[in-house]
């Protein structure tokens, strides 16, 4: 897992901290890996709700992750702002959890439904995805890169017919 976030390792007292400028629709837009996900948070509809009050926590699919959904089924997502909002705000909770201050078992998501925590000393995991990078402070909450697309239980994101 990777902590390496300029703002995450820099806590206030020691040199060199500096405090978050960005919200979390501007940090996850800011991020190389995360440019689908930036696409998505327009398409959904969710830039105002991201850049809001908060505190969040966003556990941010990779642009990997999108590319391993099934073929066809990103497109066929984009394609449905409605469930595609749903989809993002699965990925979102409530508060400004640091992935050290994460504990083991159910989140309530934004989405209403829960994803599953697991918490190693050396991992986090959230049901099947892996926290890549943790810790990307935001003025609004945190971010924490993961490398698949979650869904909530007996979803099903079916690819479109070629």
């Amino acid at each position: 897992m990777d902590e390496s976030n300029p703002t995450s390792g820099n806590r206030p007292g020691s040199t060199g901290y500096q405090a978050p400028s960005k919200n979390i629709a501007d940090t996850a837009m800011a991020v190389d890996n995360l440019k689908t996900l930036a696409t998505a948070i327009h398409t959904a509809g969710l830039v105002d709700a991201l850049a809001g009050k908060g505190p969040f926590t966003l556990f941010a699919p990779s642009d990997e992750a999108f590319r391993n959904l099934p073929r066809g089924a990103q497109d066929a997502l984009f394609k449905n702002a409605r469930k595609l909002k749903a989809i993002l705000e699965y990925h979102l909770i409530a508060g400004h959890i640091l992935a050290r201050d994460l504990k083991p078992g159910e989140i309530v998501t934004r989405q209403g439904t829960t994803l599953i925590a697991a918490v190693s000393s050396s991992a986090v995991q959230v049901n099947d995805a892996h926290v890549e990078q943790a810790d990307l402070v935001a003025t609004n909450g945190v971010v924490h890169v993961i490398d698949a697309v979650m869904l909530p239980k007996n979803w099903q994101l079916l690819a479109a017919a070629a």
